[in-house]
């Protein structure tokens, strides 16, 4: 084929209609379980066809990125055929990287045959609908978060008309993925910010166990595990807005840990402010990191755990309250005088976080103790599109091929 291999590829996959039926999906099914070929962990895949995408329920992997881009249409060409462009080519190159197949006309094929559980996940910032002229589609739980009273947030870490979450158990994975997905669309997107992010390295941690955070703290106790506590209140089941079923809302904060003074405070006074103990995660009240926290029990009628801590304001308390939570960490060179940047990227999965997550941010911006150690200065939200359920389709279909 004559002429440059990227731009017929964009001819291909971007063009038309005939071009879809070439491409695949980008998601999974909803109970993702890894099948690990003969060769080692680098050769797990997870599926992804279904009513979900993959990078939710998926256990988590050790590697993560997100990309925050907003649209720049060119060329003629309006904003919603610019970002159906997009996702066609990011649903045909997610569909082969994922399975440990090259990208078409990928230029370093090698780097793409041991996936490692690799998944890629598309969402849409609550402001891409009104550029798309689809604001009337926009899901009401699909709007930018209220301002917190603790909140610092920067600039360069908000905000976004679309976000591409990419996981692995291998950071090479990753970064070649990343190069993939962004190099093939840089013409109609302008990266906004990108975040990247680690848990416990793959097999260095029980399987389903909580990660630790870079403050030491065990993370993630409380957490939805079963597909019926997910389909209650992680994945939208399209009564309000039939296109949107199947799909989830992100709400990721990037949340800053105030290391150089968190060094200063002693354990006990550590696990006071958690309201857990440190080497096990166990509740003050308890003995195992699930035991349930006791908060009415005292002792000489001190409470045992602090209502200040965060453990008990972070409490779910309505059966409204809860939502998947996915987070990861992250260590950045420093800026100014500092010793280290680092901190937790906060991603957690709900459907509508005015009545999931919002109500327990307000209560921790509130009187939280453990604010005094972090700082959050990003925060965006994402409507995570419905999977594809067969092959032949692209992420987002069921929205942009709606002509309302």
């Amino acid at each position: 084929m004559g002429g440059h291999p990227m731009f017929n590829r964009r001819r291909l996959l971007a063009g038309g209609a005939a071009a879809v039926a070439a491409g695949t999906a980008l998601t999974q099914c909803s109970a993702a379980q890894s099948v690990t070929a003969a060769g080692g962990f680098g050769t797990a895949v997870e599926p992804f066809y279904g009513a979900h995408q993959s990078g939710v329920a998926t256990p988590p992997q050790a590697h993560a990125m997100f990309v925050a881009l907003d649209l720049i249409p060119q060329g003629g060409r309006s904003a919603r055929d610019t970002l159906t462009a997009v996702l066609k080519l990011w649903t045909s190159d997610a569909a082969r990287l994922t399975q440990g197949d090259p990208a078409l006309a990928d230029t370093e094929p090698e780097l793409a045959l041991r996936p490692a559980r690799l998944t890629v996940t598309v969402g849409l910032g609550p402001s891409v609908f009104d550029r798309v002229g689809l604001a009337h589609l926009r899901p009401e739980s699909v709007t930018e978060l209220p301002t917190f009273s603790t909140d610092r947030l920067e600039p360069a870490w908000c905000g976004g008309d679309l976000l591409l979450q990419i996981c692995a158990d291998d950071p090479v994975v990753i970064a070649h993925a990343g190069r993939v997905l962004l190099k093939n669309v840089r013409s109609m997107t302008r990266q906004r910010w990108r975040q990247t992010g680690f848990r416990n390295a793959h097999g260095s941690n029980r399987p389903g166990g909580s990660m630790r955070n870079l403050m030491g703290q065990v993370d993630g106790t409380a957490n939805l595990r079963d597909d019926q506590a997910l389909d209650r209140h992680v994945w939208a089941d399209g009564a309000a807005t039939p296109w949107f079923a199947g799909g989830t809302v992100l709400v990721i904060r990037r949340i800053r840990a105030e290391m150089d003074t968190w060094d200063e405070l002693d354990r006990p006074s550590r696990e006071l402010t958690v309201g857990r103990r440190l080497d096990t995660g166990a509740p003050l009240t308890g003995r195992k990191e699930t035991d349930e926290p006791d908060l009415g029990a005292t002792v000489d009628g001190i409470p045992v755990i602090p209502p200040s801590s965060h453990v008990a304001l972070a409490r779910h308390r309505t059966d409204d309250e809860q939502f998947l939570r996915r987070p990861y960490n992250y260590d950045d060179p420093p800026r100014d005088d500092r010793t280290t940047d680092s901190g937790l990227i906060f991603a957690c999965y709900q459907r509508d976080p005015a009545r999931q997550f919002v109500p327990v941010q307000h209560r921790l911006a509130g009187g939280d103790a453990l604010n005094q150690w972090i700082t959050t200065i990003g925060s965006a939200t994402f409507a995570i599109l419905p999977g594809v359920p067969t092959h032949g389709g692209f992420v987002g279909q069921s929205l942009l091929g709606s002509r309302g």
